[in-house]
């Protein structure tokens, strides 16, 4: 059975330490933040931009390894013509500034999401962006965009139906393991901490498979206003929390070895 560098928490219980590993954010309320300053939306959009350059800054400060952030869900696409075409135009111009900075810090830039969509060009320089920064290792920036979280799984199965034939004659024996490593981001661990800014208190189609365990963060912060005190707040509520990952508490404490029912593996707790 393949591998994976980071085993489904479903499978492994993955070590846990005062920073995480693997933050996730929803950047919610760039309009809203706009519309309270009676600035047309694009312009939340424009400043959320900053608070992305001051996030990713944040992170390599702190030592999280991976950053994965909401810009374009598959849902996006039903907004306004004129806003959605200002938000590619907004991509574009992100990945042409942008990515020499990104290069020069260290990180790596990954896309995830339907690219299929997006025009020739953008699909250039998201393909551009990702081989410039692929040797980086100080972060893993991922940008989903025409993301989905169901649309996730069902190219994972199909893809891994494709991968192992054998399975097409008997469903029943593909596992979590076969399916995670076709995910969009087999790459990551799953995430440690959720983040959704801007008061909304849902998931909203993003990372099903990722968050099953994830610690989940609501902020009514809106996104163009998110600064590294409020990432901090996050990561403090984050680390008093106690993460079982299906044990008791006295089995967290006690730091017990575990046997793994689904790879027949034993795991340390």
């Amino acid at each position: 059975m393949t591998q994976l560098p980071h085993p489904p928490a479903t499978i492994a219980v993955p070590p846990v330490s005062d920073v995480p590993r693997h933050v996730a954010i929803i950047m919610d309320g760039n309009g809203r933040w706009a519309k309270r300053r009676l600035l047309p939306r694009f312009a939340g959009h424009k400043r959320g931009v900053d608070a992305v350059r001051t996030t990713v800054r944040a992170c390599v400060r702190r030592g999280i390894p991976f950053l994965t952030l909401f810009a374009f869900s598959s849902e996006n696409w039903r907004r306004p013509a004129e806003e959605v075409s200002l938000l590619m135009k907004l991509f574009r111009t992100v990945l042409e500034r942008d990515v020499d900075s990104l290069h020069t810090e260290g990180v790596c830039l990954k896309v995830v999401g339907d690219l299929s969509a997006f025009d020739d060009h953008l699909r250039l320089l998201i393909e551009r962006s990702m081989e410039k920064t692929a040797g980086n290792t100080r972060l893993t920036l991922t940008i989903a965009a025409n993301y989905g979280g169901r649309w996730d799984i069902l190219q994972a199965v199909s893809a891994a139906f494709l991968a192992n034939p054998e399975l097409r004659d008997d469903p029943s024996r593909l596992t979590e393991v076969q399916l995670a490593q076709h995910l969009s981001m087999a790459y990551a661990p799953e995430p440690d901490l959720f983040i959704r800014t801007g008061g909304e208190q849902r998931i909203s189609n993003f990372l099903l498979w990722q968050l099953a365990y994830t610690e989940l963060y609501f902020v009514d912060t809106f996104w163009p206003d998110f600064s590294p005190q409020v990432l901090d707040r996050a990561i403090e509520s984050y680390c008093n929390r106690e993460r079982r990952f299906g044990r008791t508490s006295e089995q967290v404490e006690q730091g017990q070895v575990i046997p793994d029912y689904l790879s027949g593996a034993k795991t340390e707790c």
